[in-house]
């Protein structure tokens, strides 16, 4: 079955029972191999630049094995940059990302029932945690990596249209602020997207873990750890 998009909505009974049913079958497995889970690889960032908080999150990761053998994602919205890893925790690929206009961690009540078109700027927020992603389409066909799927929050290509161009700059400065710009979905490059992103985080579940701006990420970790 097809999971579609805002532009995406589906059934949210079925969409929710599909996700506890996915999530639960993912700890029984980490029940039966985590005393078998292999040993991460070392951590090496390839000359990326990559923030204090983004290394302790992929530390953290690793060495908790909390990917559970799936590829994962960090997405440092203080930096917006992306950062995708392969299973064993090696870095695959890192580029710089467009996410929410608006700053925050946790998406606006009843965002599921808004217009985006309706949403203020401070309201368009990247909501931060781990998420399992998952495959889906909107209703234009176009493929896109669900994050949270209540949220109406993905990683999809760089779109083309009238704001394009001046996106396309956006992505190319060294300023986060500049960045600042979607309506809570993470965007990156075409070419990032269909290189690095669509064959794998496009065919099977991954982990997307989005750094929090106003929280820190050792209370996410935490929270995680608690959980």
């Amino acid at each position: 079955m097809s999971l579609f998009c805002v532009a995406c909505a589906g059934p949210l009974e079925y969409r929710l029972l599909k996700r506890r049913l996915l999530y639960a079958a993912i700890a029984v497995l980490a029940a039966f191999q985590g005393a078998g889970i292999a040993q991460a690889a070392p951590l090496q960032f390839a000359g990326q630049p990559v923030s204090d908080d983004a290394r302790q999150a992929a530390r953290w990761i690793t060495e908790h094995a909390d990917n559970q053998r799936m590829p994962f994602v960090i997405v440092d919205k203080r930096a917006a940059r992306m950062l995708v890893f392969e299973a064993d925790g090696r870095l695959r690929a890192a580029t710089a990302v467009l996410v929410g206009a608006g700053p925050g961690d946790v998406s606006i009540p009843g965002i599921a029932d808004r217009a985006p078109s309706s949403l203020l700027p401070r309201e368009r927020i990247t909501p931060a945690g781990r998420f399992l992603s998952e495959p889906g389409r909107n209703l234009q066909g176009e493929d896109i990596v669900w994050v949270d799927y209540d949220a109406k929050v993905a990683i999809h290509r760089l779109r083309p249209g009238a704001s394009q161009a001046q996106r396309l700059k956006r992505l190319a400065t060294g300023l986060a602020d500049d960045k600042r710009v979607s309506l809570g979905c993470i965007v990156v490059p075409v070419a990032f997207y269909e290189r690095i992103i669509s064959p794998v985080f496009g065919q099977q579940n991954g982990v997307v873990y989005v750094l929090p701006e106003v929280g820190t990420v050792q209370a996410m970790l935490g929270a995680l750890n608690a959980s």
